[in-house]
């Protein structure tokens, strides 16, 4: 190990022995995301220390980057080579890393599409609870075999261990791209996804807000053609410019698009919520943004929107429901995500058990038990 992870292996042992836990954290951009972490300052263990792309090999479509190598850094790497992170992670602030990247396990618009994060981690080096370093998976595919433990580590909000690297496929930018932008209202918005969705149409990300909707199709220049032809004499779809169409897709990402940033909602709390994407509107006061071809709806509810009701109303349509973003001055220290069963949560235990099996890491901060 190198001098930095000799250093934080001493220090989670430390932690162990003393049964003190460990706060990870990298650029704080995701801080908000979770359950609230509290702790001392001396509790809290910096991943920017570890920083740097370790390989990356564009012909076989892998980069391994350490976990505290800033996540712009490593997208303007890739981006020299023509290629990219395709589950567009958001970044919310200039702070983001690597490592949170993955451990948020949070995707962009292109989600319903190119897949999740864990879907594009290969491989990773993790020091576990007792301050061991070990490595799992590979830099490629075909050398991922047994447990896929890589997978396991997305969206684990660093309560299993800390990443050390980690290795991501990547693919090549899109050759073409296209947004169009339909008036019409949510249910038919709603349905005019589920029906493109079952056609060959090259659709790499949807959303849905305020009458409005904008459907981003990439790939092929003659399959972009074709798609933009058709949706445009089937259903009126206007064309937008590439900057305007970039710029919106990025404030979607990013959560700096009006629904998040601004109106009257802005300072409610808000909810994500993962339902079949054939689920009808949902009866729910506050307004609503719809993606992923309606499998993702958020919503800035008022204090009608209460987390019961939320929590309801998903699992009537098969979802579920998290609580995103706290309202403005609080900070949830509970039901932050939807209650576990209790076969998942004696899974999620058992897991917390074998990586941690002395509670060091980001105690609580995805449920209050583990």
């Amino acid at each position: 190990m190198t001098a930095v992870l000799e250093q934080w292996a001493g220090r989670v042992r430390a932690a162990a022995a003393d049964g003190k836990p460990l706060r990870l954290r990298g650029g704080g951009s995701k801080d908000f995301y979770g359950r609230a972490v509290a702790g001392e300052a001396d509790d809290w263990l910096d991943t920017r220390e570890y920083a740097g792309i370790v390989a990356y090999e564009p012909t076989e479509l892998v980069v391994t980057a350490r976990c505290g190598t800033p996540l712009a850094e490593l997208e303007a790497a890739l981006a020299e080579k023509g290629q990219a992170l395709s589950f567009e992670p958001p970044h919310f602030g200039a702070g983001a890393t690597v490592g949170g990247c993955v451990v948020a396990g949070l995707a962009g618009p292109r989600r319903a599409q190119a897949g999740a994060v864990r879907d594009f981690v290969l491989g990773a080096k993790l020091l576990d609870g007792q301050g061991d370093l070990l490595a799992f998976g590979g830099q490629v595919m075909k050398n991922v075999a047994g447990y896929d433990v890589p997978r396991l580590l997305a969206g684990s909000l660093g309560t299993l261990g800390l990443i050390a690297e980690v290795s991501l496929k990547v693919l090549p930018f899109a050759v073409a791209t296209q947004t169009l932008r339909f008036a019409m209202a949510q249910e038919a918005a709603l349905a005019s996804l589920n029906r493109w969705g079952g056609q060959p149409l090259p659709i790499t990300a949807s959303a849905w807000c305020d009458g409005v909707l904008h459907l981003r199709l990439e790939g092929a220049a003659a399959a972009v053609s074709a798609a933009t032809r058709k949706l445009g004499g089937e259903m009126g779809g206007e064309a937008v410019a590439a900057p305007e169409a970039a710029a919106f897709w990025a404030a979607l990402r990013e959560q700096t698009h009006a629904f998040f940033a601004a109106g009257a909602l802005a300072d409610a709390p808000l909810w994500r919520l993962s339902v079949p994407s054939l689920t009808p509107p949902l009866d729910l006061p506050g307004a609503q943004l719809i993606e992923w071809g309606g499998a993702q709806r958020w919503l800035r509810g008022g204090e009608a929107a209460t987390p019961a009701a939320i929590r309801q109303a998903a699992q009537r349509a098969g979802g579920h429901a998290t609580l995103f973003r706290a309202g403005a001055g609080e900070r949830s220290v509970s039901d932050v995500f939807q209650p576990l069963s209790a076969p998942l949560a004696r899974i999620h235990r058992n897991l917390k058990t074998a990586f941690d099996p002395h509670g060091v890491f980001n105690p609580g901060r995805m449920y209050p038990d583990f």
